[in-house]
C-alpha cells in the first residue's frame, strides 16, 4: 500500500433514497435538511419507503463517501475504509461499490447482524437523513489491532473520522488520533451533523486536541457555537477561528478549519494565520442541474483531503472539494462520473 495514503473510518451504511418525500417529512416529524439517528417512532420508515416509493439504493455512510471521493482523486490502492457491517447483502453492495472506486474495504464483520441503513428523504434541493446504525454501532476497538488493519494504520499519512462515529466509537477514534499525533501525521474530523456538537459535546471535545483538520458546514458550525456558548453563533469565520485556536496536543503543524455553506463561500481558517479567515466562492450549479444534494459535503471533504495528500495548497484543495461537490449534486447520490482531469 502506498505511504501517501488515507485511512478512513466511520459508519458504513446503505442509503435508501426517495424523492418527493414531503409526506414522509410530515408523518415522521423530520426537518427538510437534517441528519438524525432513528428512534422508535422512525422504525417503520424503511419498510414504508421501500413499499410505497421508487427507491434508489446508494452506497453511503459519511466517511465511506469521503473515502471513495479521495480514492477517486488519489493513485490506486491509496485509501482504506474501516467500519462495522453485517454478513448480509447490504454489506456485499457496499463492498462492491468500494471495489468499483478503488477503495479498500477493511470491514469488521458481525455474523448474524444487519448492515446499517440510512433513509434519505429528498424534497427539492434538501435531504433529510434518518439512520439506523444496526451493526455499525458495534465496531470493536480490537479490530484496529488486527494485523491487516494495524498495517493500514501504520502506513497511512492521513486519517479521517466522521462525527457520527463518536456516538459509539470515541475510544477507537481516540486510539487512531493519538497514534497520528505521536507520529506527526494528519488527523481529520468531520462534524457531520448538528446533533454531534450538540449532544456528543464531551466526545467531540476529547478528540479535538488531536485534530489537525476540522471540517463542517454552516449548520454544524452554528450547533458547535451554541453548544460552546460562543457569542456569535452565525458568524462562520469567528466560529472557525475559535475552533482553530483550541489547544492542540501536537503543535508541529497548524490546525485548519474548513466550513462549507452550500452554494455560498467556503470559509477556511488556519491557526498559523488565525486573524485572516479566507473565503472561497463556490461556482454555483444552476438549479435545473441540481439532482440530489445528498453526500455533497462528504465529496467535498474527500476531495479536499486527497488534494492535501497530493501536496497541493489548502486553497487548491478547497477548489478540488468544490469540484467534487458540484459533481455530486448533479446526479443521484454520492457517485463519481467526471474524468479525473476535471477535478484535480
Amino acid at each position: 500500500m502506498p505511504t501517501n495514503s488515507l485511512f478512513a473510518f466511520g459508519n458504513p451504511l446503505l442509503d435508501i433514497q426517495v424523492t418527493n418525500g414531503e409526506a414522509l417529512l410530515k408523518k415522521y416529524n423530520l426537518k427538510p435538511n437534517d441528519a438524525i439517528l432513528a428512534e422508535e417512532a422512525h422504525a417503520p420508515i424503511y419498510d414504508e419507503i421501500a413499499a410505497n416509493y421508487a427507491v434508489a439504493y446508494v452506497a453511503g455512510g459519511a466517511a465511506q463517501n469521503a473515502a471513495r471521493a479521495a480514492a477517486y482523486v488519489l493513485p490506486p490502492e491509496s485509501v482504506v475504509f474501516s467500519g462495522a457491517v453485517g454478513d448480509d447483502d447490504l454489506a456485499k453492495q457496499l463492498r462492491a461499490a468500494n471495489d468499483k472506486e478503488g477503495l479498500k474495504s477493511a470491514y469488521y464483520v458481525l455474523k448474524g447482524e444487519k448492515t446499517g441503513a440510512c433513509a434519505v428523504v429528498i424534497t427539492g434541493h434538501h435531504r433529510s437523513l434518518v439512520t439506523t446504525l444496526r451493526s455499525a454501532e458495534k465496531f470493536n476497538k480490537d479490530h484496529l489491532s488486527t494485523p491487516e488493519v494495524a498495517s493500514y494504520i501504520d502506513h497511512a499519512k492521513f486519517y479521517y473520522c466522521e462525527g457520527y462515529f463518536l456516538t459509539h466509537g470515541v475510544e477507537s477514534a481516540l486510539e487512531v488520533a493519538k497514534k497520528a499525533s505521536l507520529a506527526s501525521k494528519v488527523f481529520v474530523i468531520n462534524l457531520s451533523a448538528p446533533f454531534i456538537p450538540q449532544f456528543f459535546k464531551a466526545q467531540l471535545d476529547s478528540l479535538l486536541p488531536y485534530c489537525d483538520i476540522v471540517i463542517g458546514n454552516e449548520a454544524e458550525a452554528e450547533a458547535y457555537a451554541n453548544a460552546q456558548g460562543l457569542p456569535e453563533p452565525k458568524n462562520l469565520p469567528a466560529i472557525a477561528q475559535a475552533i482553530a485556536s483550541l489547544p492542540k496536543i501536537n503543535p508541529s503543524r497548524p490546525r485548519i478549519v474548513v466550513i462549507t455553506h452550500g452554494a455560498e463561500s467556503t470559509i477556511l481558517v488556519s491557526s498559523e494565520d488565525i486573524k485572516n479567515p479566507k473565503e472561497y466562492p463556490v461556482n454555483k450549479v444552476p438549479d435545473d442541474q441540481i439532482v440530489d444534494t445528498n453526500g455533497a459535503g462528504d465529496m467535498f471533504a474527500g476531495g479536499f483531503v486527497a488534494a492535501l495528500i497530493l501536496g497541493t495548497s489548502s486553497s487548491e484543495a478547497v477548489e478540488v472539494g468544490h469540484r467534487l461537490g458540484a459533481m455530486c449534486i448533479s446526479q443521484v447520490g454520492p457517485q463519481l462520473k467526471w474524468p479525473k482531469e476535471r477535478v484535480v
